[in-house]
């Protein structure tokens, strides 16, 4: 069944949400360093832990957030007021309910006017959704409310199986929009460039159409250190060679449309 679309008109501008079709290839890591990068080019940011099942963007950066999703849900505080400043990033994080999945059933009507809220709101330049590993129903309508959507992907076979399920369904969701493949962990360039070169094949045989590229990370040990410290790779470690590729990767992403 497709996810019909309504997309309002957008106040906070762009949305780009980041989503993989299984975990541990560093779909929240990446979220967090897009909210880090989209600061250090002026924005006003706001990172939405969108994983309903599952969240833990809050636990990532070590924060104690004294409202979160649940209390947007049920219409006790606004969306600004449940927002927790991340002082050491420069911006804001919309906190799920960590270790619990009792957001993960959200119905469809709750679901649209927490969108609602989030393409109303006004505070914000940009705001990154953090989506849900999977590919159920409040994933996908996310996925396709979004501006623009990054798949992430690593080199291991299953990874790649699943990054195509992701974009088939996106593709049946949305026609055309502004999809992009980020291939993380990479053993190097060429070794991601190859890797990404597979999956876009495969989507161009069998969808009709191929992904681009969004950029390739390499595979950097200081990206573990910094999560087991609860710390931002780019300011713990500015120079490794995960940031470098993501201060790229970030760059092209903001380049206006031909």
């Amino acid at each position: 069944m497709n996810v019909t679309i309504r997309r309002p008109v957008r106040a906070a501008g762009r949305v780009i949400a980041v989503a993989s079709g299984k975990g541990g290839v560093g779909k929240t890591w990446f979220s967090i360093m897009l909210a880090r990068a989209l600061v250090q080019h002026h924005r006003q940011v706001l990172l939405f832990d969108g994983d309903l099942g599952l969240a833990n963007v809050d636990i990532q950066l070590g924060l104690l957030p004294k409202h979160d999703l649940s209390a947007l849900v049920a219409s006790q505080r606004s969306l600004v007021d449940c927002a927790t400043p991340y002082p050491a990033g420069g911006f804001a994080v919309l906190a799920g309910r960590s270790g619990s999945g009792a957001l993960s059933g959200l119905d469809p009507v709750t679901l649209e006017r927490v969108l609602a809220a989030l393409g109303a709101e006004r505070a914000y330049d940009s705001i990154v959704l953090d989506l849900g590993t999977g590919l159920d129903r409040p994933v996908r309508r996310m996925a396709a409310w979004a501006d623009t959507l990054l798949v992430i992907a690593t080199e291991e076979p299953t990874s790649l199986t699943d990054a195509y399920a992701v974009l088939k369904l996106h593709a049946a969701d949305r026609a055309g929009g502004d999809v992009r493949v980020i291939i993380n962990q990479a053993s190097s360039p060429a070794a991601g460039q190859r890797t990404f070169d597979t999956l876009a094949r495969a989507c161009g045989t069998f969808l009709g159409r191929e992904p681009s590229l969004a950029g390739i990370i390499r595979r950097d040990d200081h990206v573990r250190e910094a999560i087991r410290r609860q710390a931002l790779l780019q300011i713990r470690h500015p120079d490794t060679a995960a940031v470098q590729d993501v201060t790229r990767l970030v760059a092209r992403l903001l380049e206006p449309a031909a």
